[in-house]
């Protein structure tokens, strides 16, 4: 069962193997990778080569004749790959994931782009796992990313303060998240 989430502008869809080179473009080798600026950048990007790279995500490309939700998905605007969005675990025991988002060509920011994947992202997710929550991490100066999660529904639920260092400065680490109950009172309401 493949994975083809049809947006007003942009589609999610499952990661494919000819799909890796094109990402590991946009991380290692693109000159607009300003999305590293935003996405951890308190955790650097290990050097790895194609090869290495390549390996990282053959579990997601072995979901793909399968019903089992994803962990990751491609964001395709205009016909081309322009980001994806991802989850992972934060806590099995509690069912509770971490989701997040990149868009690599910065053209695309500030679009609308970003909102419509992620909403589509938290949807299908909520829609195909019994998890109770997904939530996201970032820093405080990733204001983008604190408004797109908010837009999405999320909240504010963790504040620590100056516990990330980007670029020699203090910031405060940021959790927000959602409730599978606030989801579908959401959806509820159209």
């Amino acid at each position: 069962m493949h994975v083809h989430l049809q947006g007003k502008r942009v589609i999610l869809r499952d990661l494919q193997p000819a799909d890796i080179e094109q990402i590991y473009f946009w991380k290692y080798l693109a000159s607009d990778r300003e999305h590293l600026n935003w996405n951890g950048p308190y955790a650097p990007l290990p050097e790895l080569t194609l090869e290495e790279y390549s390996k990282k995500h053959d579990e997601s490309l072995s979901l793909l004749d399968t019903a089992t939700p994803r962990t990751e998905l491609v964001i395709e605007i205009d016909g081309e790959l322009k980001g994806t969005v991802g989850r992972y675990w934060v806590s099995e025991v509690t069912n509770w994931f971490e989701i997040g988002i990149a868009i690599y060509d910065s053209r695309y920011w500030s679009g609308g782009y970003g909102t419509e994947a992620f909403q589509m992202w938290i949807d299908y997710l909520f829609t195909h796992l019994h998890t109770v929550r997904l939530g996201i991490g970032t820093w405080s100066g990733n204001e983008r990313m604190i408004r797109l999660a908010a837009k999405c529904g999320m909240q504010e639920e963790a504040r620590v303060r100056k516990a990330r260092i980007v670029r020699g400065a203090y910031y405060d680490a940021i959790k927000m998240g959602m409730l599978r109950e606030e989801w579908e009172e959401r959806k509820s309401r159209g």
